[in-house]
């Protein structure tokens, strides 16, 4: 799995789900490998200083598989109190050995060997003298990564923001507030789960806990929760969707704000939600048949391109939807606690070809809002150029919008709505992921002459059976 993220920068959950799913490992060698996977990749930067201390050459001119192995190895050492220092470097050999690796058993015996009995010698940067290096060495950024955030944070901040984002994230839950209410779920859920308590923030939110395993629990096959961040109910909780409005979310797949937005609109209402991937438009519609709600229309689609024809020709909702949620593609920075792969597959040339997509996204929904309706901007990074900058660019490009003032905004975002009404929420400071959201109303005079016009095909009726979905993929 670490050699695959390296070389063709695949994503670990994915790539570490289908592995396990194809193996008969034990229910604790599943936590294991999901264990040393993730942990080796969070800290990937400090155990490359430490190796690099170690070895006769540069990390990098090693054969990628034997670099992965001298990682794994290293990680176990450094991090983990379950495996004995000697149990790590034999079963690194042997590792060596089974991929095809025997000339370099040696090397990773004698490395791994070093790293057990003089890693506690290595000096690392310190962050009052040398802040981008501590950054880098000690807190495990790549250079990129850690030059952003010193200059916006400032290194104390810095520090503190990387090293939440280096331990595991807490599982936070969404109550289904069709069938009970928060209060009453943590009731029920406190003998399975005894850390559990209230989030924050987020009204529904629930904090089971960070060992806490839910996907087996009877209330949530029953659908009374769902698996969401806190940061990411609060998006839902920005956009404000009321009984029986019709909303569209644009890049709706896994599906959690989706629900969430159902929930909220109840059975008058209307969701319709739109993903590029047909198959992962199956877990939006798996996820609404557990949870039992109806009023979610699925329908395959590329946001980056017209989305006019899911307006109905003629009737409520023809001059568009009451609200709309652009959750765009991202950089995915501030998740780096949930996916510590992105910090190594994402490249800073690939943040320009990201706002470019998240500008089409945001162009063709704005055109779907109503008069009067509200739009919804929110991504997972904490970068400029994929958050201020996009709000700031498009307001000027589309005077039809304006932002929502901060003080008619819900009273339960204030601990993190800044200034000018946007919401932030940051790791280090909030206990969830890091997320940015704006919240934009359009005006109640006609959109301009340079808007879409036209429509394809009319609104499908019903939700598409997964069989449906599949076809069309």
């Amino acid at each position: 799995m670490l050699e695959r993220v390296e070389r063709v920068r695949a994503f670990a959950d994915l790539a570490l789900h289908h592995a396990l799913a194809s193996t008969e490992l034990s229910g604790a060698d599943r936590a294991l490998a999901t264990d040393i996977v993730y942990g080796t990749l969070r800290w990937r930067g400090r155990i490359d200083f430490v190796l690099g201390h170690m070895l006769d050459r540069e990390l990098p001119k090693l054969e990628p598989m034997v670099a992965s192995i001298l990682r794994a190895g290293a990680y176990q050492i450094l991090f983990s109190d379950r495996i004995p220092a000697s149990a790590a470097v034999d079963e690194a050999v042997r590792c060596a050995r089974a991929l095809g690796a025997e000339r370099a058993t040696g090397l990773v015996n004698a490395v791994l060997r070093r790293v057990s009995s003089d890693h506690a010698e290595i000096p690392f940067p310190p962050l009052e003298t040398e802040p981008l290096e501590h950054l880098i060495h000690a807190l495990s950024l790549p250079p990129w990564i850690a030059q952003r955030w010193l200059d916006r944070f400032g290194p104390a901040d810095a520090a503190a923001l990387a090293r939440t984002s280096n331990a595991p994230p807490p599982r936070t839950i969404r109550a289904n507030r069709t069938r009970r209410s928060a209060d009453a779920l943590l009731e029920q859920l406190l003998p399975e789960f005894p850390e559990a308590t209230r989030a924050a923030i987020a009204p529904d939110a629930l904090i089971l806990g960070r060992g806490a395993s839910p996907g087996r629990d009877p209330a949530f096959l029953a659908g009374d929760y769902t698996v969401q961040d806190e940061a990411s109910q609060l998006v839902v909780e920005l956009l404000d969707p009321q009984p029986g409005e019709r909303v569209l979310d644009t890049c709706a797949a896994p599906g959690t704000k989706t629900t969430a937005i159902a929930e909220r609109i109840g059975p008058d209402g209307l969701v319709t939600a739109c993903d590029r991937h047909g198959g992962r438009l199956r877990l939006v519609a798996r996820d609404a048949r557990r949870l039992g709600l109806d009023g979610i229309e699925l329908h395959e689609r590329d946001a980056s391109q017209s989305l006019q024809d899911l307006l109905p020709e003629e009737g409520p909702g023809h001059d568009g939807f009451d609200r709309v949620l652009v959750d765009v593609p991202c950089s995915g920075l501030g998740s780096l606690r949930r996916n510590p792969d992105a910090r190594w597959r994402i490249r800073e040339s690939d943040v320009a070809s990201l706002a470019k997509e998240q500008r089409s996204i945001l162009d063709h929904a704005s055109r779907t809002v109503r008069p009067g309706g509200t739009l919804v901007y929110s991504t997972c990074t904490l970068l400029h150029d994929e958050n201020e900058e996009q709000i700031e660019s498009f307001l000027a490009d589309h005077r039809e919008f304006r932002r929502v003032p901060r003080e008619d905004l819900p009273d339960t975002l204030e601990p993190v709505l800044r200034e000018d009404g946007s919401v932030e929420c940051l790791p280090h400071i909030h206990g969830s992921d890091g997320f940015f959201a704006a919240r934009l109303v359009r005006s109640d005079a006609t959109q301009d002459s340079g808007d879409e016009s036209g429509k394809s095909g009319p609104l499908e009726s019903r939700n598409p059976s997964p069989t449906e979905i599949d076809k069309e993929s």
